[in-house]
């Protein structure tokens, strides 16, 4: 994509009500985007159900969840979960007799990993085998869920699916240096992408990230039909990073995470959700802000674009509660730190120019270099050694509040979505941050 879709104004249009049902399709995990769109549908009232991806056994066969992890499930959820494993990703399926790509490169090592070849025909047939897995169990999700709406209710699938790290010592040990690395530690993400373990690693994430969006569609096209010859609505909704526009001397700047080796998987999202649309169903990305979760903190200095936010709460209108948000953050620092200081340290490491030449749009993903790594990775550093306590952080804080805003946008612009891959930009979540709390 060439340009940008934003949203710029809060939503207000809701076609969801008591009755109507709220499908995740994706497990719910702590800290995540998803928590706060769950708890839209609970407060508009919908029936909830959700899914899971399974376990592994101790002979790393899926299975489903047991009676205990079902039944926490469900209490998180707040509703009934389809006790079908949809693990997405084929790194751990393969042919009767053939290893699995997981297997495949279990024996790489971390000072040759860039010139070991991998055989593609055999991986793309584990590749077929876990799509063939995986559009099976979708095939039951449906068959299971249908009995469970009723006629004339609208249906809302929330797709939350991403990620396909590859599951092996070497390649974790070579993504902390890619994404963790400086000096000495540092690897290029551009190495990883073009040797045959990173081609790897980027189908594995267009299976998880991006094509489990179409699966989803497809699988659930008579479902859709039969609810529109009711009367009701059908919307799907996933979710997107492609950068995010920030505060940056009082100018909304769209600036990204480097390197974002996902963003390929994400765009591919993008075309998936376009396609639908063009075919006449409401598909959307919603492309949001950086905040830390659990599959993110692996990236750091995703967290970097997160302290602008501060700003831009002032900005649209937070007033007192705003002022409070500062206290807030302010309070988790250690002595002689200030959150003014903090922010200076924010405004000079956007000002770097490595860093302003990472805000290149029509580049996006690009590749990482070992002067940013070092800006990055060592401002992210001297940023967390300023808190008091390591585990308390102010990104924890405003990741929050960025969740919160959020789930209110996507489920209420859903209803009628202006566009298939829509921005979420600070500039919306401080309207809507401020909108919730004032």
């Amino acid at each position: 994509m060439t340009g940008f879709t934003s949203l710029r104004d809060i939503p207000q249009g809701n076609i969801f009500r008591k009755g109507d049902v709220f499908v995740l399709f994706g497990e719910l995990f702590g800290r995540g985007y998803a928590t706060s769109l769950v708890e839209e549908a609970r407060k508009a009232g919908m029936t909830i159900i959700g899914t899971t991806v399974g376990r592994r056994d101790e002979n790393n066969a899926l299975r489903a969840l047991n009676a205990e992890e079902l039944a926490e499930g469900e209490a998180a959820l707040g509703g009934k979960i389809i006790n079908v494993p949809l693990m997405a990703g084929f790194d751990m399926d393969a042919p009767e007799g053939m290893p699995t790509p997981t297997e495949m490169i279990g024996g790489l090592h971390i000072n040759t990993w860039q010139e070991e070849k991998l055989d593609f025909a055999k991986i793309e047939l584990c590749r077929e085998a876990g799509v063939r897995r995986f559009k099976g169990a979708v095939a039951e999700v449906m068959a299971q869920l249908e009995p469970l709406i009723a006629a004339g209710s609208n249906v809302f699938f929330a797709h939350a699916m991403a990620g396909g790290i590859l599951r092996t010592r070497t390649f974790l040990a070579i993504a902390n240096r890619v994404y963790k690395g400086r000096g000495e530690r540092f690897v290029s993400s551009r190495a990883l992408i073009d040797s045959d373990l990173g081609k790897l690693m980027l189908m594995n994430f267009d299976e998880v990230t991006a094509n489990t969006f179409q699966y989803l569609i497809d699988a659930s096209a008579a479902l859709r039909a039969k609810a529109e010859q009711g009367g009701a609505q059908v919307r799907y909704t996933a979710y997107g990073y492609h950068g995010t526009e920030v505060l940056l001397h009082d100018q909304y700047l769209w600036q990204t995470y480097t390197n974002y080796t996902q963003g390929y998987a994400k765009m591919r999202l993008e075309r998936v959700a376009v396609a639908a649309w063009e075919q006449g169903i409401k598909a959307t990305v919603f492309n949001c802000p950086e905040i830390r979760t659990n599959s993110s903190d692996i990236f750091v200095g995703v967290e970097l674009s997160l302290f602008p936010l501060l700003k831009a709460l002032k900005k649209e209108g937070g007033g007192a509660w705003a002022d409070a948000q500062e206290r807030i953050c302010a309070e988790l620092l250690q002595e002689p730190a200030s959150l003014a200081g903090l922010m200076e340290k924010i405004e000079g490491y956007n000002d770097q120019d490595v860093i302003v030449g990472f805000r290149d749009f029509a580049a996006w993903p690009m590749d990482n270099t070992a002067a940013m790594a070092e800006i990055m990775i060592g401002t992210s550093d001297a940023i967390t050694q300023m808190h008091a306590d390591r585990k308390k952080l102010i990104t924890d804080h405003l990741s929050a509040l960025v969740v919160e805003a959020t789930g209110r946008l996507i489920f209420n612009e859903a209803a009628q979505p202006a566009a298939p891959v829509m921005w979420l930009n600070h500039d919306i979540v401080a309207k809507q941050l401020s909108a919730i709390h004032n």
